[in-house]
């Protein structure tokens, strides 16, 4: 392990030749990252994170604090981007289509920003999808860090659903994205298991595929629901 020379008293150790603070604070966030959504939380160690990011334990603890503080701000630092990003996504929707939205648009303004992200093939957002298809899927403290990173966003989608879905009931707009994120959250996290279910056929990297379904496919549920219930 990397060590800088003479450090002495208080100095921390552990620092990387490729930088210091923000830079050194951002390898371990992205060695955090890689392992918690390949791992999950519990099946990951501070030491594991140091020994990837190749600092020393201490560090981590300065930075971060204890393990959950640490993940919280794994999942802090992409939550921030997403949010900015489909706020003003929805809000450009709904500007740009005033009295004529429908369900398919204002879906698509929502998640194409995760679907572009992805396309960069930036193996940070990669990891980070599917860190959160896991934390969404975890029933001891998942929906409580969803709720507390993603819930104004989520309810920006909703209030814009209003507009493309008139008359409809809310309880119907939440159950719809209930089943929405559990679609998208699969999608995102690539996980291979349609490639062998359809023998090849399909591939669940092949985004463009994905764009051609996913928005029409949760924007056609909701519409049912929502006819169903009127």
């Amino acid at each position: 392990m990397a060590r800088a020379s003479g450090q002495t008293g208080g100095t921390l150790r552990g620092r990387r030749p490729k930088g210091q603070g923000p830079d050194l604070r951002e390898a371990i966030l992205d060695a955090a990252e890689g392992l918690f959504s390949r791992h999950g939380f519990y099946g990951v160690t501070v030491r594991q994170v140091a020994t990837e990011a190749g600092v020393d334990t201490a560090l981590i603890h300065y930075y971060f604090g204890a393990k959950r503080e640490l993940f919280d701000s794994v999942f802090a630092r992409r939550a921030d981007v997403l949010n900015d990003i489909r706020v003003e996504a929805l809000r450009a929707y709904e500007t740009g289509h005033a009295g004529a939205m429908t369900p398919e648009g204002v879906i698509e303004a929502f998640i194409d920003p995760l679907v572009e992200l992805s396309l960069t093939n930036d193996e940070g957002w990669k990891n980070y999808f599917r860190l959160v298809a896991l934390v969404n899927n975890t029933p001891a403290w998942g929906g409580e860090t969803m709720h507390r990173f993603f819930d104004p966003v989520v309810h920006q989608l909703i209030e814009t659903l209003k507009g493309a879905c008139p008359g409809a009931a809310a309880r119907d707009l939440y159950w719809g994205y209930q089943f929405l994120t559990g679609a998208m959250m699969l999608t995102l996290s690539e996980t291979g298991r349609i490639d062998q279910l359809s023998n090849g056929l399909c591939r669940s990297t092949d985004l463009a595929a994905v764009r051609a379904r996913l928005y029409a496919w949760c924007a056609a549920g909701l519409s049912e629901i929502v006819r169903r219930r009127a």
